[in-house]
This record gives C-alpha cells, sequence and structure tokens, in this order.
C-alpha cells in the first residue's frame, strides 16, 4: 500500500445559510471535535455563515493561535449545523475509496499535526491552508480495511464514552445524596427514615437564615480545611504527577506539591471548576489547594464548595476572583454527630466505582494512541509523514 495525495479523494463545500434554515451554531476545538460555539453572535449576520452536514469536516486554517494542534473535526452527532466563514468545510469525495472516520483518524494522529506546523506559512500568522491539506499524503487502504480500522477504534472510543456517562451519572448520585441529606435535612435518622420528612426537630439559625437540625452547629470553612497556594510549576520536568490548573489536568510534571486528598479551588478564571484529588499532585499558583483537617470530611467540603457561586460572590468586581479570606469566612453546618462520617463513606462507593472508571479510560486512551500510530505499520518509514 502506497501513499495517496488527500487532494484526489476530498473536495470543499461552500454553502451559506442564506435563508437562515439552520440554527445550530459549533465551533471546532483543539480536541479536534464539533461543539457549541462560545462566540458572541448578537448582531452578526448568520446568512454568511456556512453550512456543514453529517460527515463533513471543518478546519481551521491558523494554526499559529493553537499551539501544537491544528483545529480540524467531523461531524457526527448533527444532522445539520453551521460554522463561522472563517472555517474551511469539506467533504469526501466518495465513501466507497475513503471512509470519512478513517480520514478523522489521520487528522487526530499527533504526527499529522506537526506536519501541519511544519507545512504552516505566513509572517503575521501562520496558516495551513487548502492546497497544504491537498498536498498531503496519507495511506489509503482497501475500504474492508478502513472499516475494520474504524470498526477496532471506535469500539474503544465508545467505552471510553460509556465509562464518562457512568462517572457523570455516579457524580450525579453523589451530589443528589448531597442535597438530600445537608439542604433538604433528610439523613437517616435513627430508624433510617428521612430526619426532616419524619418530623425531626428542627431550629432556626440567624446566621443563615434558615432552620437546620437541633443540635448541628455554624462553623466557617477554615473549621474544615487550610487554604494553601498553589505554586510556579516553570521550573519542574516531565514525570508522573499531575499538574491541575482550573481546567483539569494540565500536564504530568516530575515532584509532588502536596500528597493527600485535597479539594481544588481556581482563584482566577474558571471560578466554579472545583476538583477533588485523592492522588499525589502539584497545582498552579493561580489556584487554591486545601489541606483537609478530617479526611471524612472531604466529600462534604467538596459538594459544599460546588454549591458556592463565586461569581455572585464578586458582583461588580472588574476581575472576578477568589481570596483566601473569601473562602475562610463562607459558612456551612456542622452535623457534630455521625451523619459526616456516614456521607462520607456513601459516597467513597461511588468514587471508588469513578476512579476505576477512569483508570480503565486512561488504559483505553494509551490503546487509542497505539491504534493510531498503527495506522501507517505497513508504510516503509521513508514514507511516513
Amino acid at each position: 500500500m502506497s501513499y495517496k495525495r488527500l487532494g484526489d479523494y476530498i473536495q470543499p463545500v461552500n454553502i451559506r445559510n442564506k435563508e437562515l434554515e439552520v440554527t445550530t451554531l459549533l465551533g471546532v476545538s483543539i480536541r479536534k471535535v464539533l461543539m457549541p460555539s462560545i462566540a458572541n453572535t448578537i448582531g452578526t449576520n448568520m446568512k454568511t455563515y456556512k453550512i456543514i452536514k453529517q460527515n463533513q469536516f471543518a478546519y481551521g486554517p491558523v494554526t499559529s493561535r493553537n499551539g501544537d494542534k491544528i483545529s480540524i473535526a467531523l461531524l457526527e452527532e448533527h444532522e445539520t449545523a453551521i460554522v463561522s466563514q472563517a472555517y474551511t468545510v469539506f467533504e469526501v469525495i466518495d465513501e466507497q475509496e475513503l471512509l470519512p472516520e478513517y480520514l478523522m483518524m489521520w487528522f487526530r494522529r499527533p504526527e499529522f499535526d506537526r506536519f501541519a506546523r511544519f507545512k504552516s506559512h505566513g509572517s503575521a500568522r501562520e496558516v495551513f491552508d487548502w492546497e497544504e491539506l491537498c498536498d498531503t499524503q496519507l495511506p489509503i487502504p482497501s475500504i474492508e480495511k478502513q472499516q475494520q480500522i474504524v470498526t477496532e477504534y471506535n469500539t474503544v472510543t465508545n467505552r471510553i464514552k460509556l465509562n464518562n456517562q457512568l462517572n457523570q451519572n455516579l457524580e450525579a448520585t453523589a451530589q443528589a445524596l448531597y442535597k438530600h441529606w445537608f439542604v433538604d435535612f433528610n439523613f437517616p435518622n435513627q430508624d433510617g427514615k428521612p430526619y426532616k420528612a419524619d418530623g425531626g426537630k428542627m431550629v432556626y439559625n440567624e446566621e443563615l437564615e434558615k432552620e437546620i437540625p437541633v443540635g448541628w452547629s455554624v462553623e466557617k470553612v477554615s473549621y474544615f480545611i487550610e487554604i494553601k497556594y498553589g505554586k510556579d510549576y516553570k521550573h519542574l520536568s516531565e514525570g508522573n504527577i499531575p499538574l491541575y490548573g482550573s481546567g483539569g489536568i494540565m500536564k504530568y510534571v516530575n515532584d509532588i506539591l502536596y500528597d493527600k486528598p485535597s479539594v481544588l479551588i481556581p482563584r482566577k478564571g474558571s471560578l466554579q471548576n472545583i476538583l477533588l484529588v485523592d492522588e499525589p499532585f502539584w497545582s498552579v499558583d493561580t489556584m487554591f489547594y486545601s489541606k483537609i483537617k478530617e479526611t471524612y470530611c472531604r466529600y462534604y467540603i467538596y459538594y459544599f464548595l460546588c454549591g458556592i457561586d463565586f461569581y455572585a460572590l464578586n458582583h461588580g468586581a472588574a476581575v472576578p476572583s477568589t481570596t483566601s479570606e473569601l473562602l475562610n469566612n463562607l459558612q456551612l453546618i456542622n452535623s457534630k454527630g455521625e451523619e459526616l462520617k456516614k456521607f462520607n463513606s456513601r459516597v467513597e462507593l461511588l468514587f471508588k466505582r469513578i476512579r476505576e472508571n477512569t483508570k480503565q479510560s486512561q488504559t483505553l486512551q494509551e490503546l487509542q494512541s497505539l491504534l493510531l500510530a498503527k495506522m501507517t505499520q505497513v508504510v516503509p518509514k521513508a514514507e511516513l509523514v
């Protein structure tokens, strides 16, 4: 099997949304998926936007703004959508010769990203234009072989999606349990019945301006955790310790900032993205991490902080942020009984499942990478992109 010129198998598509019949606006992320656009379109003429249909591609030719990846994606989850006129929309000419899913697998390869960056040109901004894309060489086996490769890849991908969905459901269950116990106060009483619904005694608390169970108290967050600042990581080398930012794991480094369970809280940026970490980690200096004073409080503190609207607390601020003073002075209830420990035990079972699914997904992602790498195994090394 030899390499073929991609331009012989694809063609541009330029259909505009002149009648405004399509309203689903998508953008191409650097994760190479089409996702709902966050662009402000107020006052924008949507008639100029391009229509993209299922099994068609969209890509942004400008590569200088995307780091190491080129923004390119296949529309799979919608019948029709629209994308910005800045994107190039194209399709496979004959799907009996080249499967769109197979081509998308090729675009996901890190070697393709390196190739696209190498071939990009321009002074003010670097562009991997349509001509360069068409001149790309790739192996195109028989349609049967393509389907076999795609099926194998999709089997792994679908399992990862299933694990992600399972984790979302488990997380939602834990969050619902928190609300049931510590917002609605229907934790199990001595008879195993919901406390408040079964007539459990309540008393008005002036600090929280609501009723809470008799015997419970109000504490500040500082009673449960010690807030610490994350640190700069530029001096660190690559390793196997996760480095956390407000969006989650950024990369892996060779040193540990803290090695016990912790709740991470953004100081700037995505203020609502509270993270629960159960492994040694390093966090960036735009994050807080916490030293939890009693391990059994970690899920309780995590869900309490997830329920805080930090943007509302920053009302009127030019740059929304979270401070240690703000965090330490937040007030929450303390059961002073076994409720926190029982809640921790129940949620720990759910998070054990989440960690198992996550670990399996990490292994599957490694398999995904291996499958993408195998796409060139039958091609002489001299021809590799």
